[in-house]
């Protein structure tokens, strides 16, 4: 006895890849509540065809270079102190990588390499160090944070930045003890008026490549932004994801008494802190891509 397939009901499709997209979770959530499957067909089209177009996009998951910016946060000194030492575990890290690495500003960082962003990715957000500072008379452990970004360049930019909405300043660039290690003006700050961020890069040795770089760090600074607001309208259907990649997110913990670095996301500890922050960090972006890559099933 033959079938007749015209009246087969429809396969229902696997709908966890468009709930955790943030450009399909809306159209993902319509069509789960849809009893018509001609509209239902209509709305897995469309989500089939934005998931394509996404594909056409060059990953930034492959993007050979970023922006790596560290931040002092609540903690006073040794909150900074506790900043320099992250800046400086990247970076011993990145040396070891054999990636280009190139000081922006202060605690900021171009780095080249291979999958560079595929392997850092995972470390945007607040890092938390409990420890007894060496000025502490009293023994007592204090808590600072700081924040790490780490931002993909992309060839080609997502955003357009209009020239009404920023303002350039430029500075002499200052060396080892407040010298000015130029005569012309080379430093380049560069505020964009609508959100309030402003970036500087001073370690290029002309105006005009600073003022390249800055532009650069401004635009992934905003195309970041950008993806923090999608994510954060539809957070209630990214519960399976690691993290948000927002840098208010509170991800790790360096206990240095206890000699143990804890990552919240994934709920994995590790020991030897001494080791990790000189650069030893694979151990732990290896456990970070795994639970990465869970996500996306």
């Amino acid at each position: 006895m033959s079938r007749d397939l015209s009246k087969s009901k429809p396969v229902q499709p696997d709908l966890e890849k468009f709930k955790n997209n943030p450009k399909t979770a809306y159209l993902a959530k319509t069509y789960s509540e849809l009893a018509d499957e001609e509209s239902k067909q209509l709305i897995l089209s469309e989500m089939k065809r934005i998931l394509s177009q996404e594909d056409e996009v060059p990953n930034e998951e492959t993007s050979n270079e970023i922006i790596l910016e560290v931040r002092a946060g609540a903690g006073g000194d040794e909150a900074l102190i506790f900043a320099k030492e992250l800046a400086l575990m990247y970076t011993n890290y990145a040396t070891k990588q054999g990636w280009q690495i190139s000081q922006v500003d202060n605690l900021s960082y171009e780095i080249k390499g291979k999958d560079v962003y595929k392997r850092l990715r995972f470390e945007t957000g607040v890092h938390r160090v409990q420890r007894v500072p060496e000025t502490e008379k009293m023994g007592r452990v204090h808590t600072s944070t700081a924040s790490v970004a780490i931002l993909p360049i992309r060839k080609k930019a997502t955003i357009e930045i209009r020239p009404s909405d920023i303002e350039i300043e430029t500075s002499r660039s200052g060396g080892a003890g407040g010298q000015n290690v130029n005569k012309v003006e080379t430093a380049v700050r560069i505020i964009h008026k609508p959100t309030g961020i402003d970036v500087r890069s001073t370690a290029q040795r002309s105006q005009l490549k600073n003022r390249e770089m800055a532009m650069s760090i401004l635009t992934a600074k905003l195309e970041r932004l950008k993806e923090e607001e999608e994510a954060a309208k539809y957070s209630a259907d990214r519960k399976s994801q690691i993290g948000t990649a927002d840098r208010s997110e509170k991800i790790r913990t360096y206990n240095i008494l206890q000699d143990r670095i804890t990552d919240h996301r994934v709920k994995e500890s590790w020991h030897n802190i001494e080791r990790i922050m000189e650069g030893e960090i694979e151990p732990i972006l290896e456990i970070m891509e795994k639970y990465g890559e869970k996500s996306k099933v």
